[in-house]
């Protein structure tokens, strides 16, 4: 069990639309983040990319429940993210498991993030989310 995961994860569970600046007691100015949808280079770029994200939800949550170090300055954390977009699924909020993959050595420096970028976004928008959820079905 890592204290760096533990509290890494605690204050970035406390972000939000008004304490974005604290990003950089988290990652390194040159630090890499990447999910399925978006790859950030640099803090500058990641803390805009946030400022960007919490702008377009009513509500964000991560909820992390699992801490594994794998070797000295790696580690994985489990999460559930908790959402609310006005335009996604009529207002209701949406759940999403995932992992993150970090790097660190006293901030971190490259975060990846693995999830179901269907279930984070393309499954509930109107016309494409019947499709998907169709397809998903067809093919289970």
């Amino acid at each position: 069990m890592s204290d760096f995961l533990r509290r890494f994860a605690q204050d970035f569970a406390a972000l939000n639309k008004d304490n974005l600046e604290r990003l950089g007691s988290l990652y390194s100015d040159d630090a890499v983040f990447r999910d399925p949808l978006h790859e950030v280079r640099g803090l500058t770029n990641l803390q805009r990319y946030f400022a960007e994200l919490y702008a377009n939800v009513s509500e964000l949550r991560f909820d992390f429940y699992g801490f594994d170090e794998v070797r000295e300055g790696e580690g994985y954390l489990r999460w559930t993210m908790s959402y609310r977009h006005p335009r996604l699924a009529a207002g209701q909020l949406i759940r999403v498991e995932g992992c993150s993959h970090l790097h660190w050595s006293d901030k971190v420096h490259r975060h990846r993030d693995y999830f179901d970028a269907g279930n984070l976004l393309y499954e509930h928008l109107p016309v494409l989310g019947q499709v998907i959820r169709w397809l998903k079905r067809r093919l289970a």
